[in-house]
Formats: C-alpha cells, structure tokens, sequence
C-alpha cells in the first residue's frame, strides 16, 4: 500500500527519472540509506517497473505516428494468439490493446513517413489470417503525450 512518502518518491521519479538518491531523498525528506529502500521497495512491489529515456522521435527518423483499429474475424483468445504474438515482435508497434467496443485492437505505431506507413500496413496486414478490417488515424498534430501516470485518484495529496 503506498503512503505519502511512496507517492512523493513516484511522482518525483516519474517527472525526473535521472534523480540521484541523494536528490530523491532531499525532495522526499528522508536520508539517502531510507530513500534507497523505499525505492527498491516500490520496484519490488511492482510500482516502479524500470527506467528508460524519453527520445525524440522526428530527430530519430520516426514522425509519423498512426493508431489502427482491428477487427477480427472471430476474437477469441486461441484465434488472436498469432496476432498476439506477431505485435510483440514488430517493433514499429509500440503499443497494442484489446479493447471495448466495435473492433477488437487498437495499435500505436511509429514509422519514418507515409510511404514507410503503407509498407508497414502491407508487411504487417496483408498475409494475417484472422483479421477482417483495419482503419487507420494518421497523426496530423500531437497536441499532448505523455507517459506520466495521474496521481489524482489516490487518497493522498499529490505533491
């Protein structure tokens, strides 16, 4: 269960993720030695998940930016396997959901440009069985994003 302190050392490590325990713990008013083992207690109780550096996708190649619908023939968990499967490997793919509603996934994929778009669509859609439709929303604008998590819900006050 996280308590104020939790909550403080994860709001910090999540807008600051290169904090120094020193910092952290400062911020968090706790000596270095009680910081440190607040954190790893919040990595091994499954809070803290790992560390990474948000990169700048245009400068990397990267810019366009589309979510795909997709509907299944027939969505069941033993049928979706293949495609289950086929999403984890296909590295353009950085996020994919099973959700609600009239389709069953929703993709976010990152490739270089519409023509990189389309190969992707045709490498990816053109040979998966089970798939019945796919409809694709290419980003004009990012107007937000953001991996940061709400902090709002939580009973404790957010700092």
């Amino acid at each position: 269960m996280l308590d104020k302190i939790g909550i403080k050392i994860l709001q910090n490590l999540q807008a600051e993720g290169r904090l120094t325990n020193a910092e952290l713990a400062h911020r968090v008013n706790l000596s270095p030695a009680a910081c440190l083992e607040r954190v790893r207690r919040l990595q091994d109780e499954g809070y803290i998940q790992g560390y990474t550096a948000l990169l700048n996708a245009n400068a990397l190649n990267a810019g366009l930016l589309a979510y795909i619908e997709v509907e299944m023939e027939r969505y069941t968990p033993a049928q979706s396997e293949p495609f289950r499967k086929l999403m984890l490997d296909i590295p353009e793919v950085m996020e994919c959901h099973l959700v609600t509603g009239p389709f069953d996934y929703l993709i976010k994929a990152r490739v270089r440009d519409m023509l990189a778009y389309r190969e992707f669509l045709d490498r990816v859609f053109s040979t998966l069985k089970g798939v019945r439709r796919t409809n694709s929303y290419v980003v004009m604008e990012e107007l937000k994003s953001s991996t940061r998590i709400p902090f709002s819900y939580l009973s404790a006050p957010a700092r």
